[in-house]
């Protein structure tokens, strides 16, 4: 095109090349949309030259037009899509090219200023941009996140504690939960809280509320005092008491259904140091009422119902009395199973307890790196039998270390071979020994990890079921053999719950599922969108708790009828809790290469625009670089660090230009080599914006270094998920391939999370001990040799490695299997340096259409825009309308037009930096609304063509984007009512009340001599399963004609003298279960240490126990009960038999001395069972 260019034309093209540099007095000024010069410099003219008045004369348009190729209105129609803009605005952006050629002049400050401030003034008056979608998007991973008032996929919850962002629960985290009929308790890093149900349906307290940030839309609910870390809970409904085991190895009490005011904390009661060393992980209650205890190293507990009992009734001046009374009866099972300083019992950490009431064994699971995963205690503390879960297959073998292949002397190895050859050899040498000193701090026990035992479960019918950290579910019979796997998803599973014939699976990525007692798949659906660690039942319902906090409430049906009614119940209402938002966004671009601009450029890029935005995001590419540093950087990363001095400068220099601190606060960063990623908030919108989240991927040397890839950030705003990428792909112009590719990489990999690293303390000294003397020798080889490319292929080996190595955490948690992260965002902003260039045309050609502003010309010559068009890349994604020069390639230090690049290479000015955003509009007219949340606009997209620090630009881009979200107490509320008042509710609701007809064999046994006496249950149902649980409501010792003073044992628990067999189980309709009852003659006295009376006087006296057989149906939310009258008539014979061979006077409590074993008492039994026994068993 330059030689259809007259002498006048090519003046005017020199004159641009040698204009003098702008004043600096003036603010600087920028190109835009709104404010626009012809060369972008105020230059004085050359005498001799005659600027022209127009852009491009009729003949040369024409000849522009056969020379680019066909060019219609007709594409302009199907790729530009001016959202929410009048068509007048779209029409006068198209027609005319002399429209584009605004003249600003802005020769002081005053003018300058009035300008950029009218600008920012303006937001929200202005109209939105017209802008290009690319083709390919609503389809696959490219298409936005289907929404909903109420999700369509899963049963209908109550949100007891709605999700708070993870910054308001820094030290107060919620770990587990437990649960009783009546209300919900939940031990946190700073105590424990609990709700009550009565409350469960009211507002929350609200912002400036009694609770805390993150508590606002929560169930009101009470705190305690602060205390150490809680690990776990325990309920205990007969002395209305919940224990709690915490991290400083205490056991803490506390009352239930106590109504603490609404600002005072509520205190601890009995409490006791129960281990000096470690954590409680652990607690269960026996069926006897013992307290059991497992914890770190190993060691088991056990502290008798008895000493508890008399600790209890102390009064609170004698606490210290009562702790120390507790503390000193406990029977350590690890102590008593050493033997000649050997122990039996393994050094793993105990981190469940489970107690089986059908066989009278406790089960304990521990560390995933010990084989004996499973064991199963009698009552004396002895090993009854060792389960091991990876099927006793053999550990891997030690990897032998790899060594070059040929093995020569030290003398050959010196005179022999090139320099190449032993730098080889050296690299491959060294990122093996890199490779095995990480493998053996992370991935020696993979095979074991995948079989980690992560739950465990005692079910209705006595079988065992635990799950396994690679999704594994086995069941286990009684007697510790293995009867089946079932494998029903991929990730790993966290918790268990049962009711009835139902089993409910928590996973890490946040599924729920229900199985049967066959290991049938009944549903699934994504409860939370985290890590299920907890589930528990009570009032009807089953309780999940998530990694983050959040707590749902599923009714004991679901998925069934009552959901059916609730979702379009609580749809129809989407009006009563929908709240609308507006949040101003900016986001900024640039290449710094290396550079460190002053504070002005700074200041004219962010600072001057964020007076009027609410959330900032700045994406900069090229902050360090260099083979050294990209080694190390590589090293860094597969140790989980990033970041640099340098990245660290920028955030403080760009935080100073906007105002941090007294404006925006920083809400985080990411770094991956040379690419930086970082955010601020205004501290206005701070409240509702969190869960930040971060990520990265490269996309250099075998997608392994840094130099290109992406940075990522993900966060909530309003509870709704942005995710925002800064990018840099591939070069060079004839890479375009390479960048679809990059981008698809990127799309589909970047993973967002916590910074998770396995590698064990050791290895991660000696694996960057490595790194960093592998990357120092070999910058000593590039510098001496100039070999840079040998530091390269360490940093792709070394950060290969480390890919492999880490965990791939945020992969396994998204709940859609093979679905990237970005895909579940509802807004996507992609920014950086995308290295798109301008194909079929000369440099001198793209200088003439820049200086006469011809970007409707250039735009059809974009690389981006035609592969957008065409669906190769950024699917679906938009952008605004380019109407700024071309930000690349300029020389640095040079203002204006006339600084492109003017070397040898003579680089074709392009847009290679850009900013790209995807909303949830399935289409132009869709409106903001809870089915379509985030609808986004753009109002500014502009270049600072005065910033000269870099061969780039820096490009700005503001969005106004309108966010709907759920006011989640208000939903709450109108869950409640309909729950309460809809009549087709009520209905379901009753005819889950019934219980199965049921009846009793006889409702006295009398025993004598160690008898056994049978006791049948027969279920007179056709069609429903009876569930049975036999509770004692207390025992007594009496003499003949005395009335029992009935005394009740923790968790309903047996007295020692009786042996219930099974306690617990399921019967089919009209079938009849046998019950086992049995006296054991090796007790000798209901009393331990201390006792009023002596074990003979006591053994003188009958004894009698009233037991409760609690049934509901399988799906029955109430209970009956029968009761049945055991008495034990005292015998000589009896008496004898019992003491003989006894030795002291005051003997352990039976089950610690003896060959037989109490059966203990799992969690979920003393829920379901105490705290229905308790409502209903007078009925």
């Amino acid at each position: 095109m330059s030689q259809g260019l007259d002498d006048g034309d090519a003046d005017a093209l020199s004159a641009l090349a040698n204009a003098p540099p702008p004043s600096t007095a003036g603010n600087r000024k920028t190109h835009s949309q709104q404010l626009r010069t012809n060369t972008g410099t105020n230059f004085k003219r050359h005498p001799k030259q005659n600027h022209r008045q127009h852009s491009l004369d009729d003949a040369r348009i024409s000849a522009a037009i056969d020379e680019f190729g066909n060019h219609s209105d007709e594409d302009d129609d199907n790729d530009f899509y001016p959202y929410a803009t009048s068509s007048s605005f779209s029409e006068s952006s198209h027609s005319d090219p002399n429209s584009q050629n605004h003249f600003f002049h802005g020769n002081n400050n005053s003018n300058s200023h009035n300008s950029n401030s009218n600008s920012s003034s303006s937001f929200e008056d202005q109209h939105p941009l017209p802008e290009f979608s690319a083709s390919g998007g609503g389809a696959g991973i490219f298409k936005a996140p289907s929404r909903s008032a109420v999700h369509p996929g899963r049963p209908t919850a109550l949100e007891l504690r709605p999700h708070p962002l993870k910054e308001t629960q820094v030290g107060r985290f919620i770990r587990t939960i437990a649960c009783t009929e009546t209300q919900l308790w939940a031990g946190q890093e700073s105590g424990v809280r609990f709700w009550n149900f009565s409350d469960a349906f009211e507002p929350g307290l609200g912002i400036g509320g009694r609770a805390r940030r993150g508590d606002e839309d929560a169930a009101p609910f009470y705190e305690s005092a602060n205390t150490p870390p809680t690990t776990c809970l325990m309920i205990d409904c007969a002395s209305k008491l919940v224990w709690s085991g915490h991290k400083d190895g205490k056991i803490r009490s506390w009352k239930m259904d106590q109504q603490p005011a609404d600002d005072t904390p509520f205190k601890e009661g009995l409490s006791w140091q129960a281990n000096q060393r470690g954590a409680v992980l652990s607690m269960v209650t026996s069926s006897y009422g013992d307290i059991w205890m497992g914890s770190e190293n190993g060691v088991i507990k056990v502290w008798p119902w008895e000493a508890v009992e008399k600790s209890l009734a102390l009064s609170p001046e004698e606490r210290h009395m009562a702790a120390l009374l507790v503390e000193r009866s406990s029977i350590d099972l690890k102590s008593q199973a050493t033997i000649n300083g050997v122990c039996h019992i393994s050094s793993s950490d105990v981190k469940f307890l489970l107690s089986d009431k059908v066989k009278a064994k406790v089960w304990a699971a521990g560390d995933a790196r010990t084989r004996e995963l499973l064991k199963v205690y009698n009552v004396d503390g002895q090993i009854d039998n060792r389960i091991d879960s990876s099927e006793r297959e053999q550990p891997p073998e030690e990897e032998p270390s790899v060594r070059p292949s040929n093995s020569k002397s030290k003398k050959e190895k010196q005179q022999g071979g090139s320099f190449l050859q032993r730098s080889r050899n050296a690299i491959i040498g060294a990122a093996d020994a890199v490779r095995r000193v990480a493998t053996k701090g992370t991935g020696a026990f993979t095979a074991e990890d995948a079989k980690k035992t992560e739950a465990l479960l005692l079910a209705y019918d006595g079988s065992i079921w635990t799950g396994c950290s690679n999704g594994l579910i086995v069941q286990w019979d009684a007697n510790g053999n293995r009867l089946h796997d079932f494998h029903h998803h991929h990730c790993a599973v966290l918790c268990f719950c049962t009711y009835g014939p139902r089993i409910w699976v928590g996973y890490v990525s946040g599924m729920v599922q229900v199985i049967d007692l066959e290991g049938n798949l009944i549903a699934g659906w994504i409860a939370h969108n985290g890590p299920v660690i907890k589930m528990v039942v009570g009032n009807g319902s089953v309780f999940s708790l998530a990694t983050h906090g959040g707590i749902r409430g599923w009714y004991i049906s679901s998925p069934g009828p009552l959901d059916n009614i609730l979702r379009p119940e609580l749809s129809k209402r989407e009006h009563m809790y929908t709240t609308l938002e507006t949040v101003r966004l900016m986001v900024g671009t640039w290449n710094v290469g290396q550079g460190k601009p002053c504070h002005d450029a700074l200041v004219s890029w962010v600072g001057s625009q964020a007076s009027d935005v609410d959330i900032l995001v700045v994406g900069l590419q090229e902050v360090d670089m260099g083979a050294g540093f990209l080694a190390m950087s590589a090293a860094k990363e597969t140790l989980g660090v990033e970041g640099s001095s340098n990245g660290q400068w920028w955030q403080d220099a760009m935080g100073k230009a906007m105002g941090e601190g007294s404006t925006f606060e920083r809400v985080g960063s990411r770094q991956l080599a040379g690419l930086l990623i970082a955010i601020w908030v205004r501290k206005s919108l701070r409240t509702h914006v969190g869960d930040l989240d971060v990520g990265a991927v490269a996309c250099g040397l075998g997608r392994a270094l840094g130099n290109k890839g992406g940075v990522g950030l993900r966060l909530r705003v309003y509870d709704r998920i942005m995710c925002f990428v800064n990018c840099h792909l591939a070069a060079h112009l004839e890479a375009v391939t390479r960048r679809n590719q990059d981008f698809d990489h990127i799309y589909k990999n970047i993973a967002f999370g916590r910074t998770s690293n396995n590698t064990s303390g050791m290895a991660k000294y000696l694996f960057l001990c490595c790194s960093l003397a592998l990357s120092t020798y070999l910058f000593w080889v590039s510098s001496s040799f100039a070999f840079p490319w040998l530091i390269l292929i360490l940093s792709a080996c070394v950060s290969s490695t480390a890919q492999s190595l880490r965990p791939t955490n945020s992969v396994v948690i998204n709940p859609d299997e093979g679905k990237p992260d970005l895909a579940e965002a509802d807004m996507v902003i992609f920014c950086g340096d995308f290295n798109y260039r301008l194909f079929g045309i000369t440099y001198d050609e793209a200088r003439d259409f820049v200086s006469q502003r011809s970007f409707d010309w250039l735009r059809e010559k974009d690389q981006l825009r035609a592969e957008m068009k065409a669906g190769k890349v950024f699917h679906g994604m938009r952008e605004a309308l380019i109407r700024f020069p071309p930000t690349y390639k300029f020389e640095r230090g040079k203002p204006g037009l006339g600084g492109y690049d003017s070397g040898e290479k003579k680089r074709i000015p392009a847009w290679c930096d850009r900013i790209l955003y995807r909303d949830n509009r399935s289409s132009p007219t869709s409106e903001c609304s809870l089915a379509c949340p985030v609808v986004a606009s753009i109002f500014l997209y502009e270049a600072c063509m005065d910033v000269i620090e870099s061969d780039h630009k820096p490009v700005r881009c503001k969005f106004k984007v309108q966010v709907a979200h759920v006011d989640r107490s208000v939903r709450r509320q109108e869950f409640g009512k309909i729950f309460k008042s809809n009549e087709k509710i009520k209905s379901i609701r009753e005819e889950l009340r019934c219980v199965p007809d049921t009846s009793l064999s006889t409702n006295k046994i009398v025993l004598q001599n160690s008898d056994t006496r049978p006791l049948s249950i027969t279920n007179k149902s056709t069609k429903d399963d009876a569930i049975f649980q036999i509770l004692c409501d207390g025992h007594s010792a009496v003499k003949d004609n005395e009335e029992p003073e009935y005394r009740q044992r923790g968790s309903f628990g047996f007295p020692r003298w009786l042996e219930v067999a099974p306690a617990v189980g399921i019967i089919k309709p009209g079938s009849t279960a046998e019950i086992l009852v049995h006296h054991d003659d090796t007790h000798t006295s209901d009393d331990v240490e201390g006792a009023g009376q002596s074990w003979r006087s006591e053994d003188t006296r009958d004894r009698v126990a009233m037991l409760s057989v609690v049934i509901r149906g399988s799906r029955s939310t109430e209970t009956k009960s029968h009761q049945c009258h055991v008495r034990y008539r005292y015998s000589p014979k009896a008496s004898s038999s019992g003491s003989s061979g006894s030795g002291h006077m005051e003997p352990q409590p039976k089950g610690y001395g003896s060959k037989k074993h109490p059966s203990s008492h799992h969690r979920s039994f003393a829920k379901h069972g105490d705290d229905h026994h308790r409502s209903s068993r007078h009925e």
